[in-house]
């Protein structure tokens, strides 16, 4: 069942499964600041993994090409020295 977004919070509330209304019923003012700081601090951590994920795929590429570029400068000169 799907809360309605527009209901008196109260409502809402009440529209939460049981378990989920005990948990939440037993919350103190310190818990619910613990579960602010620890929600912030799982969006920051997903941030910068994603950021990470792309900074090692940006270095393997970096690397992989410039070993490509290497070979294909050895095989011209290579080629250049050849061709005399």
């Amino acid at each position: 069942m799907a809360m309605d977004p527009n209901a008196n919070p109260a409502h809402r509330f009440n529209e939460l499964p049981d378990e989920t209304q005990e948990f939440l019923s037993q919350l103190r003012e310190d818990d619910i600041e613990t579960l602010k700081d620890g929600l912030r601090l799982v969006i920051a951590m997903r941030t910068v993994g994603g950021f990470m994920k792309w900074m090692i795929v940006a270095l393997i590429g970096t690397f992989i090409g410039t070993v490509m570029l290497y070979e294909n400068i050895l095989k011209v000169l290579n080629w250049i020295n050849q061709s005399r």
